[in-house]
């Protein structure tokens, strides 16, 4: 009680700030990266090198009332095809720009519902993008799948298509909570879909979980961890769930008063992590857990551990390019979006274009602030050595920063010999500290409640 009533006096309970999949966050962004600048960018990539891509389905055949993705419903495959062709003439224009010898470390398919693509079209789209850029050595091929929207026939062409990871989204198992969020999924199903993944040789398996919907008790989370931990995933995201029904109209179906009160989302949360604790999971960054010899615990471990609009990753290629509707794009020199629209993402690619219509080019301390904060985020801690060496800080500078934190948030930053840290008592904290390396105009961004 004494730690959450410091925790209350620090704001914790009240604050809405980023998630920090990036720096500066999105709502930052505006229009000084062109097409012409992202191609640049793209050619600007070393040969031979490995880079990362993000490749967006937006459609769903259900709109789930929780989600707040971009993301839009369909009952026919007449869209999807279409939209599966303009794909891959972004994937040749790419193709065009992309330097000799370039390879990926990382392919991921999310949405929306990659798994609503039929299995012609995932062999097609799959092949597409290897025969443009080939898979490294060790390369990760995963795909989101919703357990309702897949059966044996896609799976298999996932799998033969290279698929190594797959991700399913639990969110929760309880009946009554998947039909406040619109979300209807049986355990029994879910277990149905895991072991049919692992039956085609796909050995890694991640999933989602949810805390702070509405009706969720501290016994019902964890009935839903437990049967979660059946499944025996390799890592797990334990999402806190944002409502933001300003943001996404679906989520005004969920009604406002079941949701738990922010102390309660706090204890919901403690509750799934010691569950996954319990059974041998490493806790990585806040709000993942990974088993022992799993790469994002290993990386954890090694320091190596990455932030990007996915969440954490072990992934450490300098560049992710996004493709289709809406997605991101990360480069040394900034960051790229594409047309968020689909009429108008397609109308781009149709006519020969990449499709950027916003972005954000790094400047000022924007690199060195972006790495104190994906620092804190992923390790807790901050090196000073690396801050000076790698991102041309100065003493100065950083004993500025620093001192604006301890004088926030007192004993729940520590300066050490080699930087600052976040002590475990203080971690729930985490995004309001990080928060105090932002060096952007926070106040009129409308972000997720900080627990």
């Amino acid at each position: 009680m004494e730690q959450e009533s410091q925790l209350a006096k620090l704001g914790l309970f009240d604050a809405r700030v980023p998630r920090y999949t990036s720096y500066p966050t999105a709502p930052h962004f505006g229009n000084a990266v062109t097409p012409k600048l992202f191609a640049a960018w793209i050619e600007a990539i070393p040969e031979g090198s490995e880079i990362s891509l993000y490749l967006h389905v937006p459609f769903c055949r259900r709109l789930c009332w929780f989600c707040a993705c971009r993301t839009q419903g369909t009952s026919t495959d007449e869209p999807v095809k279409a939209y599966v062709e303009t794909l891959k003439a972004e994937i040749a224009l790419l193709r065009r720009h992309l330097p000799r010898g370039v390879r990926l470390s990382r392919l991921h398919w999310g949405g929306g519902t990659p798994t609503l693509l039929a299995p012609d079209l995932i062999r097609d789209l799959a092949g597409t993008i290897f025969d443009a850029v080939p898979m490294g050595e060790g390369a990760e091929f995963s795909v989101e799948i919703d357990p309702d929207e897949v059966d044996a026939p896609r799976l298999d062409a996932l799998a033969q298509s290279g698929m190594n990871r797959a991700s399913i989204g639990v969110q929760d198992f309880d009946p009554e909570i998947q039909r406040t969020i619109g979300r209807i999924q049986p355990y029994e199903l879910t277990r149905d879909v895991a072991e049919m993944i692992r039956d085609r040789g796909v050995k890694s398996l991640n999933a989602d979980i949810l805390y702070g919907l509405p009706h969720q008790t501290q016994a019902r989370i964890s009935d839903s961890v437990q049967k979660l931990l059946s499944l025996s995933p390799d890592r797990v995201a334990l999402y806190g769930y944002a409502h933001v029904p300003w943001m996404s109209r679906r989520q005004q179906m969920i009604p406002s008063d079941a949701i738990p009160t922010p102390q309660e989302r706090l204890k919901l949360f403690e509750t799934a992590a010691k569950l996954f604790q319990w059974d041998g999971y490493e806790a990585i960054g806040i709000d993942h857990f990974a088993r022992p010899t799993d790469g994002m615990a290993v990386a954890a471990r090694n320091g190596t551990l990455r932030r990007n609009f996915q969440g954490y990753t072990d992934d450490t290629a300098p560049v992710l390019v996004g493709l289709g509707a809406s997605s991101i794009s990360r480069f040394p020199q900034g960051y790229a979006q594409n047309a968020s629209g689909t009429s108008d993402y397609t109308k781009a690619i149709r006519a020969g274009e990449f499709t950027t219509h916003r972005g954000h080019v790094f400047a000022g301390e924007d690199k060195l602030r972006g790495r104190i904060i994906e620092a804190l985020m992923s390790d807790f801690r901050v090196n000073r050595a690396e801050l000076l060496a790698d991102f041309g800080a100065t003493e100065a500078q950083l004993a500025a920063m620093f001192d604006k934190a301890v004088a926030q948030f007192g004993d729940m930053v520590q300066l050490t010999a080699d930087g600052m840290s976040i002590p475990v008592k203080a971690r729930p904290l985490t995004r309001m500290i990080a928060r105090c390396f932002d060096d952007y105009d926070q106040s009129k961004a409308q972000h997720s409640a900080a627990i």
